[in-house]
């Protein structure tokens, strides 16, 4: 298998008042998302992370994650991560610890 970071893009779109990150696979039709919806200042809900069959197993949840959590960082905001994905990779990674709401 090749090295897929590259072959990756990930995307931020606001909706409403929540988000969604899309991830876009080089030569792919189908996308991943996570989505998020605030709850308060400077708090973010990780609700949902999507991945279809079609692009699966090539570490595309786990990129969407690693944007978040950089945004998170670069903007200050805190994550509730409501997700099962998204607490599964929080408990993975103790360095997370301080942005978990």
């Amino acid at each position: 298998m090749n090295d897929n970071e590259n072959e990756i893009t990930i995307t931020h779109r606001t909706f409403g008042k929540g988000g969604k990150y899309i991830a876009k696979l080089e030569g792919q039709i189908a996308t991943g998302h996570l989505e998020w919806e605030p709850r308060g200042e400077g708090v973010r809900v990780a609700t949902h992370t999507i991945v279809p069959k079609e692009i699966g197993g090539r570490g595309v949840a786990a990129h969407l994650v690693k944007a978040l959590i950089a945004d998170a960082r670069k903007h200050g905001f805190k994550i509730v991560p409501q997700c099962w994905y998204v607490a599964k990779k929080f408990d993975k990674n103790p360095d997370w610890a301080e942005l978990r709401a």
